[in-house]
This record gives C-alpha cells, structure tokens and sequence, in this order.
C-alpha cells in the first residue's frame, strides 16, 4: 500500500431521512467528501445482515448484504416503490442515532413491496442472479424464511430435525416457505445492484473501500446451519466450546464472545476451501479486505460451552500462516490488513511477517509509560495502518476525558497538544506524520465530538452502532482542512 489516508465510517452512520445510513445518495456525497480531502481510502464495517444486538460483526451471512443499507430513494426511481409507501412511516426520533427497533419494523414491509414488483417486472435478471450465487444464496434465504417462520429464534431453539438440516423437513421447508425464500433472494438482487453501482461510483472517484472480515461466524447464522461440519459441533449440533477472549486489564471476566469455533484439522485437509470461498466473497465486496481478531489465526481461545465468563478457556493453535498461504495459491496475492490487536505473542509477530500483511498502530495505546511501546509514532513502520481509535474505542475527545490523568499528560507532551489547534487534531496530525503507509481516521474525530460519538463499546449490548452524523457536516471547510494536512504530509493521491 502506497504512502496515502482514508476515513473510517460506517455505511450506516450516513445521514438519512429514512432512519439509518444506505447506499443511496449520502453514500455518493461522501465518497465527493473524501475526493475532496484528498483521500484514498474509505473503511467501513462489515455489511452483512445483522440480528440481536444488531453488531457488525454478529452477521446472519458471510455472503448476504444487510437489508437496512439498501436505499429507498434509489429503489423508487427504479420503479420499484413509490414515496407515499415509505417517507411517512416512522423511522425514529433522532437523526443522529439509529433506532434499530423503528428501521426493522418499518423496513421489511416497504422492501416486501419492493420486491414484490422486482418479481414480476425484472424476473429474468432476479432469477440469473439467483442462479449466479446459487452456492450461499439458496441455503441463506431458507435460513431467513425458516427463522421468520419460527418467530426470529436462534439457531439453537430450532427442532432438532430442522438444526440439523434432515433432507426431508428442509425439502418439506423450501416447498412450504417459497414465497418467503423468494422475497430474501430478492432482497440481496437489490443490495448487490446498488453495492456494484455505489463501489463502481467510489473506484471511478479514486477511492478505494477497506471491508472488514470477522474471524467468527455467528452461532445463529446460515454459515453454522449449512457448514455444520466445518464447526466444533457436537451430534446436537450446538457448540463444544465457543470464543472469545482471556481475562485482562480491561475486564476481570474477559470476553466471551459465544461463536462456534472452527474444526481447523477438517478444514486444513480440504485446502481451507471454506475459508477460500469465504474470503472470495468479501473480495468482491472491497478493494482491501481488513481481517478482525488475526491473532486468532495463531492461536484461539476456546472457552468451555455454558459457561457465563471467559476465566476457565484455555489457549489452543490455529492454522497459522499456513491458511493464508493456502488460500493465496488460489486468489493470488490481494491487499489484506491484520488486525494485530491485543496481547501478542513471538508467535503472532511470526505469523504476521510470514504473511507480510500490515498490522495497525493505533495511538490511544501508546501511552503507558514505555517508549518502547510499539504505538508510539516513533516506533512504527511503514508496512502498517495507523489510526488515532477504531470503532472499538472511544472518540479521542472522550478518551481524553475518560483516561488516567497521567496517560493524558504524556500523550499531551509526546504530541505537543495545542487547545487551540484542537486536540483531536494534534492526534490526527501525529498520524498523518507516521511512517506508516496509511492513515485512516475515523469521522468522529475529524469532527471533534465527544464520547456521544462513540460507535461501539466491547462487551457490552445496548447504545452500540447507533451513531450518526447529520448532512450538514458535508462541509467544505473541513474537506479543505482535512485535504490541506494530507498534501502537507505526502498522502494525497499523485495526479496522474
């Protein structure tokens, strides 16, 4: 990756009438944005469809786009709504934040009047597409129909006959449910139209999209229900253990995340195909493809199935570098960047280099004290991804409020912080001066907003990924700030 920048923010922290951010018109506008600012990149979170909780990186597809993202308006000049059907229904309260509850109960019934005339007008199209992804498309939509069917309950409540995929009741589902399987299929012909058109709009504007892979597919998910045999799975099919994260400074329990772990030594022997054609897909999606947890990769914590902490996992290997080689013998070498973060090991660092792909630096953990604490900007290295915080953190104005007076006093020396510049900017600056080939900074400290802005805080449910920006902050004078910090330290893409 050359010298350059890129923002990180969710497609649904857009700015939209109808309740939540999509792949409509604010999506160009922002895309303008950041051609404006001189950037390179724009990173997003993962985009498939989310359930309980309504996470990212809880998704009920590795495949399927997220129906909240399609955009409406869109949908209308192609003929396939009509304004009076959705711009009155309720959406919310706030502009700034997502109500999750008011987007789903409005947004399934305008989508199903939506798909409904996508059937009978552009039939042909729909059913080439369905044939097209027919590999995840098919299992993925029964899926959805089944569990709307059984009241939205989890993949584990489901009839042992059903969990299991027994040949006859899926035959007997599929027959019984067609409609229903018929209406999802649609729904992902109307997300993968305006992703193909709003990426296509991005690439010719000079901007590249990072995505984002979660290690773990969901428990309740149509990754678990059709590829139950690549899953540590007992003769149930529930888990035998499930993931998460040891206990550590930040939380006494640790992280029990509840996905099912993989069966690394039945997918080692068929060449990671699951892995491959999942990685396949996300490739489709973006130009750079960010993959979460990487140190799992290594080794992963696998936390004994019932149990309401983290304490009691314990450490197991992973794959290694050896997956990744694997699968580059197939895709080829693409732009992949590991998220390195947490307690790393020799072994982690090993696999890393082996891989050659670039770990981020992110500031906010680089004041302990240490100077050689590799966040510090004196300690990074090109091949490498800087961020002031990620959606995991807390914007850097709420950091600063937040944090240990003596962390914030050395972060204000190290970076000569000005009040008058704006200490979100002295952060933003500091990265911009890395040696680390991109800067990626997320919108909320472009912005200068407090803790109010924060995306998503580990751990806990509730208040996460509700964050929005309203459209008045489409401002040229930060554009033109943004661009003229970026030409000052060489990031700015080269005029041809």
């Amino acid at each position: 990756m050359k010298r350059s920048a890129g923002i990180l923010l969710p497609i649904t922290s857009l700015p939209s009438p109808y309740g939540i951010g999509t792949m409509g018109k604010s999506a160009r506008d922002f895309v303008d944005f950041l051609v404006e600012a001189k950037q390179t990149y724009w990173q997003i979170l993962p985009i498939g469809p989310t359930g309980y909780g309504d996470s990212p990186y809880s998704s009920f597809s590795s495949y399927a786009g997220n129906p909240y993202m399609i955009d409406l308006d869109d949908l209308a000049e192609q003929g396939l709504l009509k304004k009076s059907e959705y711009r009155k229904l309720p959406w919310g309260d706030n502009p700034e934040y997502v109500d999750y509850e008011a987007v789903y109960n409005s947004r399934f019934t305008v989508l199903r009047k939506a798909a409904s005339r996508l059937i009978k007008t552009k039939f042909n199209e729909l059913q080439s597409f369905i044939e097209k992804e027919e590999k995840w498309l098919q299992d993925y939509a029964l899926y959805m129909a089944i569990k709307d069917s059984l009241g939205g309950i989890a993949l584990e409540e489901w009839p042992e006959p059903l969990r299991r995929r027994e040949e006859t009741e899926v035959w007997f589902e599929k027959e019984r449910l067609h409609d229903d399987v018929l209406f999802y299929e649609a729904v992902q012909f109307m997300f993968f139209d305006q992703w193909s058109r709003m990426k296509k709009y991005a690439n010719e504007k000079g901007i590249k999209i990072i995505g984002d892979l979660p290690i773990y597919a969901a428990k309740d998910s149509a990754d678990v229900w059709a590829s139950a045999d690549q899953f540590q799975l007992n003769r149930y099919g529930r888990p035998k253990e499930v993931a998460g994260v040891p206990p550590d400074a930040f939380s006494e329990d640790g992280q029990l995340w509840g996905n099912p772990l993989y069966d690394w030594k039945k997918m080692k022997k068929d060449n990671y195909s699951w892995w491959f054609s999942r990685i396949a897909q996300q490739l489709r999606f973006y130009d750079v493809l960010r993959i979460d947890h990487f140190r799992g990769f290594e080794s992963y914590f696998a936390i004994p199935a019932g149990d309401t902490t983290a304490k009691n996992g314990k450490w197991k290997k992973g794959p290694g570098a050896g997956m990744f080689k694997a699968i580059e013998n197939i895709l080829g070498k693409q732009e992949i960047i590991a998220e390195d973060l947490g307690v790393l090991t020799p072994a982690v660092y090993k696999m890393l280099a082996e891989t050659g792909y670039p770990g981020m630096k992110v500031l906010q953990f680089a004041f302990d004290g240490r100077t050689d604490n590799e966040y510090l900007p004196h300690n990074h290295v090109k091949n490498s991804i800087v961020y002031v915080g990620t959606h995991d953190n807390d914007t850097v104005l709420g950091w600063l409020n937040s944090s240990d007076p003596e962390v914030v006093r050395q972060a204000k020396e190290y970076l000569h912080l000005d009040q008058k510049e704006g200490y979100n900017w002295g952060f933003i600056r500091a990265a911009y001066m890395s040696c680390a080939d991109v800067a990626v900074i997320t919108m909320q400290d472009l912005l200068g907003i407090g803790s109010e802005g924060r995306i998503n805080t580990p751990s806990t449910l509730g208040f996460n990924w509700q964050w929005r920006y309203s459209k008045k902050t489409f401002d040229k004078r930060l554009a033109n700030k943004i661009a003229a910090m970026t030409v000052c330290y060489d990031r700015a893409p080269k005029e041809d």
